[in-house]
C-alpha cells in the first residue's frame, strides 16, 4: 500500500502540528527565543496559512499509515519542508518522503539551517551535497543548499 499521497484539507491541522512540534524540537535549543517559539508560533496561524493558501497544500505530501507522521513540501524542484513526527524519526519516513520527492516530483535541491548537523547528516545519507551556496533567511539565520548528487542518486526511496 503507498503510504504517501497529497495532502488534503483534512490534514492540515496535523500538518501545523508537525511543524511546530518540529521547529520547537530541533530549533529552540539553536535560537532560544520564548517569544517567537512559543507565542508566535502555533498550530492555529500556521493551520491558517495552509487553509488561505491552497498551493501551499497542493503542494505537500503526507507520510499516512492510518496516521500522519510525517509531511515534504515541495515547489517546482526545491524542498521546502520535510518533517517527521519526533516520535517516528529514525524510522525510515524521512527517507521515503525525501526519495518520493525526487522520484515522482522531480526534487532536487533544498536549504538547511547551517547549525542543523543532523538535517545535513540525514540529507547527505539520503544522496544530497552541500553545493556552497548560501544565503541568510531574514537577513541573519544562515541557509546552506544541498542538491541531490545525481551520481550517488537517491537511494532510500
Amino acid at each position: 500500500m503507498e503510504k504517501i499521497r497529497q495532502a488534503e484539507k483534512q490534514d492540515i491541522s496535523r500538518i501545523a502540528e508537525l511543524m511546530v512540534v518540529n521547529y520547537r524540537v530541533n530549533f529552540y535549543r539553536i535560537f532560544k527565543n520564548d517569544d517567537y517559539y512559543f507565542k508566535e508560533l502555533n498550530v492555529l496561524d500556521t493551520a491558517a496559512e495552509y487553509q488561505n493558501d491552497p498551493r501551499t497544500l497542493a503542494n505537500t505530501y503526507v507520510y499516512d499509515d492510518g496516521v500522519v507522521k510525517g509531511f515534504i513540501r515541495v515547489k517546482g524542484n526545491e524542498i521546502e519542508k520535510l518533517f517527521v513526527e519526533p516520535e517516528f524519526q529514525s524510522c525510515g519516513i524521512g527517507a521515503k518522503l525525501l526519495g518520493y520527492a525526487a522520484e515522482k516530483l522531480g526534487a532536487e535541491w533544498l536549504w538547511v539551517l547551517e547549525y542543523n548537523e543532523r538535517g545535513m547528516a540525514f540529507y547527505r545519507r539520503n544522496g544530497f551535497e552541500l553545493t556552497g551556496k548560501k544565503m541568510f533567511e531574514d537577513g541573519w539565520i544562515p541557509l546552506l543548499e544541498m542538491a541531490l548528487d545525481k551520481e550517488k542518486g537517491q537511494k532510500n526511496g
